[in-house]
């Protein structure tokens, strides 16, 4: 069978535009969901009655499902059709976003959560590998460019987006938002694309499937139940063991497969698996940063969701602009320094954050959160170019999906180690003297939980001890980003390739992804 993109002198499609902006609307859609209910978290938790690992937990469903199944997703459209894959996956996203709408209790929610994860997992990896399939070569870079950028931009619009509908309306509109959006994608995808395969695919591994979600999700429940029963705790050390031996098995399955869905012979090429490394710990510190951050700043300082989404800005500012930057700098000072500076500044900023306490103002977080954004735009965006700078053309697929997967892996352990040690910290600073027992278990829960008995009880002292063990519990988990930064920047230093990369990926930090360029057109 012949596998082409644009035969010579074919005339591109005119309505190759108008589907890109479909994709760019599906792709800003799940940039919104990566940021989006973080502002809603704190409101959600004082609704729902939710403790701080429900809260992690409600986080977490999305971005574990979304690691688990991103690799099989994307062979899924090789072997059935990318445009069908794709429309499924925004309607089984549209699904989740209705059902977290309605939902009225946390399992509710986490599962809702699962839902979108697995429509997520679907759209990312599809939405650029149809573009071979609309563009040009000449034109394919400027599209795949636009595409990651639509994700990109959602990471900032998501909390002030989140804010302002949380202000107007009840919690579950930050689900509810995405209907539409999905709605678009689904109209546009049916109408503008073209069907594409690649039967030369590899299948897909329903052990290796099963391995990957199961191993992830059992240690992330490991990580998230520590603080509240113990590291000691049997069942805390069972999961813990059961997840590390689960993904054991997946590496050694993958290892000795003819044709493994995870490549996991690319770890062995330096530039790629050091470069990947440092992508997945900048990750690893975004998303625990975004999980801590908007209670510190709703329950701690008194803002509200708008004002916080508002208030995460320098953050995200600091990130887009050092990513646009990135690539000039690293072909003049390569890819190994800029990467160990940007870690370095992320380090900088991670410390500099853990020194802060309940009174200090939000200029100093201002000041601490621009720096972080600037160190992690400087360092993920030539730390995935440098990862695939180093692959062959014919590895390029396989890598460029191993390495999102670590990314979102990274996240995942993120919320729950980083949010795990906040809360541990958080229960061991609180003064709860004077509460009867059901009321200081709650005030233990979460700050938010904490806040609401205090206003009940009319303890400001309840409030203040509160917003005092909350900033102590978010220093310790700054402190851990600031020391994982710092050796990763070393590590960068001594250890990954001094060339320049050669292999120029677009200048943004969303999921960029290599494009096959092989398709089967139906």
């Amino acid at each position: 069978m012949v596998t082409v993109t644009h035969l010579p002198g074919a005339q591109p499609d005119p309505r190759r535009w108008w589907a890109l902006a479909a994709l760019v609307a599906s792709m800003l859609t799940l940039g919104f969901d990566m940021t989006i209910l973080n502002v809603a978290l704190p409101t959600m938790a004082g609704q729902l009655g939710a403790d701080t690992g429900e809260q992690q937990w409600m986080a977490d469903a999305y971005v574990v499902v979304f690691a688990a199944l991103m690799l099989p997703a994307g062979l899924l459209g090789d072997r059935f059709g990318r445009r069908r894959m794709l429309v499924a996956g925004l309607a089984v996203f549209l699904a989740g976003s209705a059902a977290g709408a309605l939902a009225t209790d946390v399992p509710a929610v986490v599962a809702a959560r699962t839902v979108m994860g697995v429509g997520a997992a679907l759209v990312t990896p599809l939405a650029l590998s149809v573009l071979p399939s609309l563009f040009a070569p000449d034109e394919r870079t400027k599209a795949i460019g636009i595409v990651s950028a639509g994700s990109t931009l959602g990471l900032p619009l998501g909390p002030i987006l989140g804010g302002w509908l949380l202000d107007h309306f009840w919690w579950g509109s930050v689900f509810l938002v995405n209907l539409p959006m999905a709605a678009l994608g689904i109209a546009a995808c049916v109408l503008l694309l073209p069907e594409t395969r690649d039967p030369a695919s590899p299948t897909v591994d329903g052990v290796s499937t099963a391995l990957t979600a199961t191993g992830l999700g059992t240690l992330v429940y490991a990580i998230i139940e520590a603080p509240v029963r113990g590291w000691a705790d049997p069942l805390v050390l069972g999961t813990a063991v059961a997840g590390a031996g689960l993904i054991g098995a997946l590496v050694l399955r993958e290892r000795r497969a003819v044709r493994p869905m995870l490549d996991m012979t690319l770890l062995a090429r330096r530039g790629f698996s050091f470069n990947a490394l440092a992508a997945t710990l900048v990750m690893f510190v975004l998303s625990g940063l975004m999980f801590v951050l908007p209670p510190y700043l709703q329950a701690v300082h008194g803002h509200d969701a708008l004002a916080t989404g508002v208030r995460l800005l320098p953050l995200m500012g600091g990130l887009i602009v050092a990513a646009r930057v990135a690539q000039p700098v690293v072909a003049r000072f390569g890819s190994r320094a800029v990467v160990s500076a940007g870690l370095t500044v992320l380090a900088f900023a991670a410390l500099l954050g853990s020194r802060t306490t309940a009174d200090s103002g939000y200029g100093f977080a201002a000041l601490w959160l621009t720096a972080a954004g600037l160190g992690f735009g400087a360092s993920i965006v030539p730390a995935m170019s440098g990862a695939l700078g180093t692959l062959p053309a014919d590895r390029a697929g396989s890598g460029s999906g191993l390495l999102m997967t670590l990314r979102q892996v990274g996240g995942a352990i993120g919320i729950a180690l980083l949010g795990s040690l906040l809360a541990a910290a958080y229960r061991a600073r609180l003064d709860t003297a004077g509460l009867a027992r059901p009321a200081a278990d709650a005030a233990g829960d979460s700050v938010v939980a904490a806040h609401l008995i205090a206003g009940r009880t009319h303890s400001p002292a309840l409030a203040s001890s509160a917003d005092q063990a909350y900033v102590h519990g978010m220093g310790v988990a700054l402190l851990v980003c600031g020391v994982a930064a710092l050796a990763a920047a070393l590590l960068a230093a001594v250890l990954l390739p001094g060339d320049p990369a050669t292999r120029r990926v677009p200048d943004a930090p969303g999921p960029v992804m290599a494009a096959p360029t092989e398709d089967v057109r139906q």
